[in-house]
């Protein structure tokens, strides 16, 4: 493992990323970006807030700088490629391991899931928590 926190403090651009989906080598894989960036976080040690959303910019737009893709973004005139995530910020969809709600490319949904939302039985919380909406 290389010096991954000293690197981003030093102003490189550091991207996540892995191999390995369903092969011979390491048949764990899954091409779950969340995931990358859940283990990156762990094995560089780099779990305060902000060292967190810099693991989710790791394997979001920072991988998308390097490779120098076109049309990449939130902007007007982007390709309109993205995950809609049931989380409130990249720290709670690293943590909670954050439901995908839309995966969209090219602006058309090609795949989509239902909302989850969690129940509390414990005096003084909400008794359902929604973590999109808070």
């Amino acid at each position: 493992m290389t010096r991954v926190p000293e690197l981003m403090d030093a102003g490189v651009k550091v991207a996540f990323g892995h191999d390995c989906v369903m092969d011979p080598w390491y048949s764990l894989g899954s091409a779950d970006m969340l995931e990358v960036a859940s283990m990156g976080l762990h094995v560089a040690q780099m779990t305060g807030v902000e060292q967190m959303k810099s693991c989710f910019r790791a394997v979001t737009e920072i991988p998308a700088a390097i490779l120098g893709l076109e049309g990449y973004g939130l902007e007007k005139g982007c390709n309109a490629d993205l995950v809609i995530l049931q989380a409130a910020d990249p720290v709670e969809a690293l943590r909670l391991k954050a439901n995908r709600l839309f995966v969209i490319r090219r602006g058309r949904i090609i795949s989509s899931s239902a909302t989850v939302e969690a129940e509390l039985n414990l005096p003084g919380r909400p008794k359902t928590q929604n973590y999109l909406f808070q």
